[in-house]
């Protein structure tokens, strides 16, 4: 088991510890960009609040609900729709990366959930309509673009942005445990966007830079 795994029943007698669910909802689909770039699989994630990237879910209080309880409860408050979630969709569970956010003491449970493409584009219909969390603690819904254009964007650009925790290696295990990309695929996703935010710490720079000169003048 890698370092910091742990398997479900581990994790539930870790009753010191607090818990966060989370759940990648994904379908098959036929579409194409730009009717010839195969888009294969919609993945959902959500822009959060404090402007990471993440999965949907939060928090659960184990002594007053099960793990998928809670999951499904959050889900309804950021989605606006009830989505059940079985014992089956769990994938793992392990502890939060030391470097995130309110990591202290914290397990992270992690669920995978196939759907159809009908079904997920209700979601992202609920959840920019009815969802309570929507413009508040969710900013809104993005796909996850699975394709390498020419120019090395989609997928590449798309894992050069910033994580929640451990949400970006959830993804990267994700799609290599259902087939969603093949490795080779990945590889070179990952290795142009670590270009990329080359790229994005020298425009940081610059940006820093100008904003430097500007405060000094006032």
């Amino acid at each position: 088991m890698a370092s910091g795994q742990l398997s479900r029943a581990e994790a539930l007698v870790c009753s010191d510890c607090r818990h966060a669910c989370h759940v990648m909802l994904y379908s098959d689909t036929k579409t194409r960009l730009f009717g010839k770039i195969p888009i294969k699989h919609i993945i959902l994630m959500q822009m959060r609040f404090d402007g990471l990237l993440g999965f949907p879910g939060g928090l659960v209080n184990l002594s007053e609900e099960t793990l998928e309880e809670g999951l499904g409860r959050e889900l309804l408050e950021e989605l606006g729709v009830a989505l059940p979630i079985s014992v089956e969709d769990h994938v793992d569970s392990c502890h939060a990366p030391a470097s995130s956010p309110s990591s202290s003491r914290l397990i992270t449970h992690f669920y995978v959930k196939k759907m159809e493409e009908e079904q997920i584009r209700e979601v992202e219909s609920a959840a920019a309509s009815t969802a309570t969390d929507h413009g508040q603690e969710v900013l809104g819904m993005v796909r996850v673009p699975l394709y390498i254009t020419k120019g090395g964007g989609g997928l590449s650009s798309f894992l050069s942005h910033s994580f929640i925790g451990n949400a970006r290696s959830q993804l990267v295990d994700a799609l290599l445990r259902f087939n969603l990309v093949t490795p080779k695929e990945l590889h070179k996703a990952l290795t142009h966007s670590l270009k990329t935010n080359m790229h994005t710490t020298e425009d940081l720079q610059a940006a820093l830079a100008l904003t430097e000169a500007k405060r000094k003048r006032f």
